[in-house]
C-alpha cells in the first residue's frame, strides 16, 4: 500500500492542540503527591493520572526532580493567592481567629494543601532548592499575618497553625474548635484568656 499522500487528504492528522497540558501535568503530579506521597512520582503514574502520553511527560520535564520541583511551585503559587484571599474581609480580632479556626479545622480542600505543605516541607529537607521554595512560602505567609499581628506575633502564630493542623491531620481524637479558638486568641493576643477579642 502506498502512504498517503498528502496531498489528498489522507495524511497524518496534525497533533491535537493542547496548550493546557503543561498545567495539566503539574495538576496530576499534585494528586499523585497527596495520594502517595513523593515516592509515587513517576513519569506513568502522572501521566496516567493526567490522561496524556507517556511522551507528553517527558517532553515538557526533563527529570523527575524537575516535575517534582516545578509541581511544588505551582502549588505554592495558587496556595499563597489561596491563603491571602482567606483574610480580605478580616476587620477584628474575633474574624481573624475565626478564620484560622477553620483552617485548622478545614474543608477536604484545605485538608489536600494541608498533605502538599507537608510534603513539601518533607521534601524541602534534602533537597536546597525546594527549601528555598518552602522558606519563600513561610516568610510571605507570616506577611499575611503580620497584617494583624506584627511580625514576631505572625511568627509565632504561624508555627502555632503548622503544628495543630499537623496534629489534625495525623490525630485519631480531633482537638474541639473550642479548645483551638483558645489557643489561636492567646496567640493572637496573650492578654486573652478565654475567647477571642471583640476588636482588634
Amino acid at each position: 500500500m502506498a502512504p498517503p499522500d498528502p496531498a489528498d487528504g489522507t495524511a497524518r492528522r496534525p497533533r491535537r492542540h493542547d496548550p493546557d497540558r503543561k498545567a495539566r501535568i503539574l495538576d496530576a503530579a499534585l494528586d499523585v503527591l497527596v495520594e502517595q506521597g513523593t515516592v509515587g512520582i513517576t513519569h506513568r503514574h502522572v501521566a496516567a493520572r493526567a490522561d496524556v502520553p507517556l511522551g507528553s511527560v517527558t517532553y515538557h520535564f526533563a527529570s523527575l526532580a524537575e516535575l517534582q520541583a516545578q509541581a511544588f511551585a505551582r502549588f505554592v503559587e495558587q496556595r499563597g493567592s489561596e491563603f491571602a484571599a482567606l483574610f480580605d474581609g478580616v476587620r477584628t480580632r474575633a474574624e481573624l481567629v475565626d478564620v484560622l479556626v477553620d483552617l485548622v479545622h478545614g474543608s477536604p480542600s484545605r485538608h489536600r494543601s494541608a498533605v502538599l505543605g507537608f510534603e513539601l516541607h518533607l521534601a524541602a529537607l534534602r533537597d536546597p532548592g525546594l527549601r528555598a521554595l518552602a522558606a519563600g512560602w513561610t516568610r510571605s505567609s507570616q506577611e499575611v499575618l503580620a497584617r494583624f499581628t506584627g511580625q514576631d506575633d505572625a511568627a509565632r502564630l504561624d508555627a502555632l497553625l503548622e503544628g495543630m493542623i499537623m496534629h489534625a491531620l495525623l490525630t485519631t481524637e480531633p482537638r474541639s474548635r473550642e479548645a483551638t479558638r483558645t489557643a489561636i486568641a492567646r496567640t493572637v493576643d496573650p492578654r486573652e484568656q478565654g475567647g477571642s477579642r471583640a476588636t482588634r
